[in-house]
This record gives C-alpha cells, sequence and structure tokens, in this order.
C-alpha cells in the first residue's frame, strides 16, 4: 500500500510539471514575431501611396475604404505582424503572406463615418519587421475626411 501511494504521489507531482503542447502552423504568430524582432530579418518598405490620405467630404453613416500600397525594397521578406487602428471607427486588413523582396502588398481599411460628424483624423500603426526600429518597427498610415451631419 506504501508504493501505491508513494507512486500516485509520484505520478501527480510529474503531471502538474508538464507543459500543454499545441502543433504549431505557418499562420501562428510566431514565425513572424521572431521576424519582426529579429535585426537579421529586417528590411525596408516603400510607400506607394502617400501615408497620408485626404477622403475629402463624406456624409454622417457612410463607409469609406481607404488603401495603402507599398514595395518591399529590402533583401528579406517583408513580414506585417499587425494593423492597429486608433479607434473602433475604423478596421484595417494586412497581407497575411509575408511579401517578397521586390513585391508589393496593400493594406486596406474602412472607416465608419457614423456618429463621428466633423473633422477625423484618423491613423493605423503597421507593425513589420522594418529597419526603422528607433520607431520600434512601426509605421504610421493617416487619413483625414470631413464628416457632414446627417440632416
Amino acid at each position: 500500500m506504501k508504493h501505491l501511494f508513494f507512486i500516485l504521489i509520484g505520478a501527480s507531482l510529474v503531471a502538474c510539471n508538464v507543459n500543454d503542447t499545441k502543433v504549431t502552423g505557418a499562420n501562428d504568430g510566431h514565425a513572424a514575431t521572431s521576424a519582426v524582432k529579429d535585426s537579421a530579418n529586417f528590411t525596408t518598405v516603400q510607400w506607394i501611396d502617400s501615408t497620408t490620405q485626404n477622403l475629402g467630404n463624406l456624409t454622417e453613416g457612410q463607409v469609406a475604404e481607404i488603401s495603402w500600397r507599398f514595395k518591399n525594397t529590402g533583401n528579406k521578406p517583408l513580414v506585417i505582424e499587425d494593423v492597429q487602428p486608433g479607434c473602433g471607427c475604423t478596421v484595417a486588413d494586412k497581407p497575411t503572406a509575408p511579401i517578397a523582396p521586390g513585391g508589393e502588398g496593400v493594406i486596406k481599411a474602412k472607416f465608419n463615418s457614423d456618429g463621428h460628424p466633423g473633422h477625423a483624423d484618423k491613423r493605423i500603426t503597421v507593425l513589420a519587421n522594418l529597419s526603422n526600429h528607433n520607431n520600434g518597427g512601426t509605421t504610421q498610415l493617416n487619413f483625414i475626411a470631413d464628416v457632414k451631419a446627417k440632416s
């Protein structure tokens, strides 16, 4: 009986120290995180479209679509880890696959002007494996609009 007791205690101690593991795939985010932080993977980008865009006049409730085209001008694949809109009125989409050197891509966003009359000055923060790590590898994309209130 003593042996069974010690076996159960030992088994429970071992079970408490077991870490959960999961099978990781290409899209689990770990590869992107390491590329963004590893200076050996840093690259450069040229923004084909201006990083600040003027949407002009909108009517409150109108949804405006914005896009920023870019080119990977470095010699490493460009990995865009995240795009973070500055508020809930904007949603942004990023390329999911790395952009090869010389390749082009686009970041798209939608701005819902409902409830936002007046001058809108919004930003989207892009986190990528860029050599501008003085800025944390981030780039600010901006757009402005004048939203006319509903009648």
